[in-house]
């Protein structure tokens, strides 16, 4: 079977969880203790809207990929408990005040976590995707591109907001506006076959 254009620009399932590591990093790296309230707010919005998204693709579709290889590795089964702890620092900042004493100290226990979690994906479970199930890599990619759509649609005014306030635009947002042209350049290419 053809692989159709949008599968193409798809990156794999692998690369694609490596990509949103490396800009939610990106994002806290922009982070600093003097920065100004609305920065801050605007960033932190930023990376836990990213994780969220994130944690939830990786449950709904990487994870359960793994585990029907009986690949349940240790990892697979922590991971899942640490997203529900980057959720409850999530849940604690969205209701804070950027002002707050303590909203440093919790973005960067937030960000420890994320970096141990990180840490962990990229040694371990990445690398035995890519030996276990080479094959599906493109695929669970397509999946995660079209699923990431649905979760970013809803929330689209809230990134755009945030991205306002935190320019230079995170890549994050870039590479995503970078996957809708690829997207609807793809359609259009294939409207244009069918005609």
């Amino acid at each position: 079977m053809m692989k159709s254009f949008t599968d193409k620009l798809s990156p794999s399932v692998t690369n694609m969880i490596r990509m949103d590591h490396t800009s939610v990093l990106e994002t806290f790296h922009q982070y600093e203790i003097s920065s100004s309230p609305q920065l801050k707010k605007a960033l932190v919005s930023t990376a836990c809207l990213a994780l969220e998204i994130h944690a939830q693709l990786e449950e709904e579709i990487f994870y359960p990929a793994m585990r029907n290889l009986a690949a349940d590795t240790p990892i697979v089964g922590k991971s899942v408990p640490e997203h529900n702890e980057m959720r409850r620092l999530i849940g604690q900042l969205r209701g804070m005040q950027p002002t707050d004493p303590t909203y440093d100290q919790t973005f960067m226990e937030l960000m420890r976590d994320v970096l141990h979690h990180v840490a962990d994906e990229e040694t371990t479970l990445l690398p035995d995707a890519e030996r276990l199930i080479p094959d599906r890599l493109g695929e669970l990619g397509m999946q995660m591109t079209k699923r990431r759509m649905q979760l970013m649609a809803p929330r689209a005014g809230e990134i755009a907001s945030n991205t306002a306030h935190s320019l230079p635009t995170s890549s994050m947002l870039v590479a995503a506006g970078a996957v809708l042209a690829g997207t609807y350049f793809a359609k259009r290419a294939m409207d244009h076959r069918h005609h």
